[in-house]
């Protein structure tokens, strides 16, 4: 049948096949041209069978318009999409020959020239550009083995998607503190205690190097400070599922960290990145706050010891003071006790005058977010009893509902626990930071102050809080 191109212009097709158990529909900038009509065909969550029949009726439906349509090419970005086999492929690039059609696969590159394939018994530049030169044995070889290694691929992640849907831990050994069960993650009651110890030693402090050393001291256990941000930071001690893809499963075992424990791990980790690490863990409740607004540097901790004493005095000195004579030190529990006077007296109306988020409302907000998806996990059972969806789209559509509810606690996780207001007129008495051991201290100072200035004057200095807010 000779199809006559004056009178129906060459049309540009492409064809696409997603496996939706861990990919997305490609975006139509991916072709990088205009594209007349676009074919999609969805991949199954079932099983692939060879005696399902026809599973790629938009690759059919392609296949015969080509038949009765002027094509100019037809593009697809791989051509491991033409079937599930190398055999099945071969079928398609046969049939795309025998009806002289260009096939171009943009996201396989030639060897030789790094272009998009482009396979056509009868290639025309005026067509599709210019003319590439015929492929050599060596590339089709080339592109044989790569057809079948991406096939082994896609088997490879819908395996992997297929175990991230039943919530199965990901392949390797357990994180410590856990063991490898049936289907799950069970606790390792000889190693979880220890876990559990570094993470209340971490709220307690607010130190990640002081855990890691405590660490060591009370169980002989030695961890880098590296392994130890990532035991803070991992979903597994919280009872949830991190894969590879980067998506997050909730309650998939039994979690050594709490809800509430965890966000206020969170909620330190992200105080102390403001500032050095050996600031961030220092005993010290004014370590890392204190700048001399004079010369503009930082201010750090010193102690001094008369001789033939045993008496300790501190001191708060410039790193890097360029002035001469040099700002002197201040004695540390002076600006210790003018901080909590200006706490107590500027944080309620730096409060009052900040323009603070309704954090009541966003709670609210989120909250009902998560109770409307839970409400729909719940209800995922009885439609399978109805006949409304099999067990696999259940499956799936219950992985992404609790990926996203993961998302909305994080989200939670993140807001203020307490209304700011009222926290502020408790910490606004002086009797409230006397009451406090230094680790207390330094816990609330970061948890409103970003610095603390020291106004030096003729003879005398003043204390500057700069609020978080």
């Amino acid at each position: 049948m000779t199809i006559d191109s004056s009178r129906h212009p060459e049309k540009v097709l492409a064809y696409s096949y997603t496996d939706p158990l861990f990919e997305s529909v490609p975006d139509p900038a991916v072709w990088g041209r205009t594209v007349d009509r676009i074919y999609q065909d969805m991949g199954d969550t079932k099983p692939l069978r060879s005696d399902r029949g026809n599973h790629r009726p938009q690759l059919q439906q392609l296949m015969h318009d080509c038949q009765s349509a002027a094509v100019a090419c037809v593009l697809v970005r791989r051509l491991a999409e033409l079937g599930d086999s190398v055999v099945e492929v071969g079928d398609r690039l046969r049939e795309f020959e025998q009806l002289g059609i260009p096939l171009i696969a943009v996201a396989e590159p030639i060897p030789t020239s790094g272009e998009p394939l482009q396979i056509d018994s009868e290639i025309r530049s005026d067509d599709i550009g210019a003319e590439n030169p015929p492929l050599r044995r060596s590339d089709l070889l080339y592109l044989l083995q790569t057809v079948h290694q991406s096939h082994v691929s896609r088997k490879l992640k819908r395996g992997h998607a297929q175990n991230r849907i039943k919530t199965l831990p990901p392949p390797g050994k357990a994180p410590y503190g856990y063991r490898r069960g049936k289907d799950r993650y069970t606790i390792d009651r000889s190693t979880a205690p220890v876990v559990k110890d570094f993470f209340e030693h971490f709220l307690l402090y607010g130190s990640l190097r002081s855990s890691v050393r405590y660490l060591q001291k009370k169980y002989g256990k030695k961890i880098s400070a590296s392994t130890a941000k990532r035991w803070l930071t991992s979903p597994v001690y919280r009872g949830d599922l991190r894969y590879q893809n980067g998506e997050v499963v909730q309650d998939t075992h039994a979690p050594i960290l709490s809800r509430d424990e965890a966000a206020q791990v969170d909620r330190l980790l992200r105080r102390n990145r403001r500032m050095p690490a050996r600031s961030a863990s220092a005993p010290r409740s004014l370590s890392g706050l204190v700048t001399c607004a004079n010369c503009g540097s930082a201010m750090k901790i010193s102690r001094v010891k008369a001789a033939r004493s045993h008496q300790e005095y501190l001191y708060l000195r410039p790193v890097s003071c360029e002035h001469q004579p040099k700002c002197r030190a201040i004695p540390y529990s002076e600006v210790l006790q003018g901080t909590i006077d200006r706490v107590c007296q500027d944080l309620p109306q730096a409060v009052n005058a900040a323009s603070l988020p309704d954090t009541d409302g966003i709670q609210q907000g989120i909250s009902g977010q998560i109770n409307a998806k839970q409400a729909i996990l719940e209800q995922l059972p009885s439609l399978i009893e109805q006949g409304i969806l099999d067990s696999e789209t259940a499956a799936l559509r219950a992985y992404k509902l609790r990926n996203e509810l993961a998302t909305l606690q994080a989200q939670l996780a993140q807001l203020p626990p307490v209304n700011l207001k009222a926290i502020a007129q408790v910490v606004s008495i002086s009797q409230f930071w006397l009451d406090l051991s230094e680790a207390e201290r330094r816990f609330y100072f970061r948890e409103f102050i970003r610095e603390i200035q020291i106004v030096r004057e003729e003879q005398d200095w003043q204390i500057k809080l700069v609020f978080i807010f």
